[in-house]
């Protein structure tokens, strides 16, 4: 039995045509919290995602999505808490489970599985927040100390300056 995601926004397909059908979903306040926990920062204060939906063949539905949200994450260089805001575009493809491509091209277009007639949009915009979160965040303005910028002497200098000394 698996788990039902945080952000759980299941899309019938048989409502998904050839002509592109567009819908929003938003993220509740406990479903941030929630979210925010699985990936690890401090807050999301909001998430949104709007889909462009269009069906394809054998069952395949593309879309086309722009993501916004709004999140606090933690500074890498001052450790400090900082708001961000995040505007993603991004195209994935959701197909029959079991029919998932196992090309390992990274330039080609991701794809969700799919069952019971469903794809689950919530999620979808859950995975695309996580891949799209800088993995090293630092507050506007935040710069590492002189120090630390500054080069280490090579080991052969070190070594030198011993000899001579």
């Amino acid at each position: 039995m698996t788990a039902i995601p945080e952000f759980h926004r299941p899309f019938p397909v048989d409502r998904i045509g050839t002509t592109p059908l567009e819908q929003d979903v938003a993220a509740t306040a406990a479903e941030c919290a929630a979210l925010a926990i699985r990936l690890g920062i401090p807050a999301i204060h909001s998430l949104q995602c709007r889909f462009r939906l269009q069906r394809g063949e054998a069952g395949r539905i593309s879309a086309e999505a722009r993501l916004r949200a709004r999140l606090v994450r933690d500074c890498v260089i001052s450790l400090d808490p900082f708001d961000a805001e995040m505007v993603e575009d991004f195209c994935i493809g959701f197909v029959p489970q079991g029919l998932e491509s196992d090309d390992p091209d990274p330039e080609s277009e991701d794809e969700i599985g799919y069952a019971g007639g469903a794809i689950d949009l919530g999620e979808a915009a859950a995975e695309q927040l996580s891949l799209s979160l800088d993995p090293y965040p630092h507050k506007p303005g935040a710069a590492l100390p002189d120090a630390a910028v500054e080069p280490l002497a090579s080991p052969f200098a070190i070594l030198s300056r011993r000899l001579d000394g």
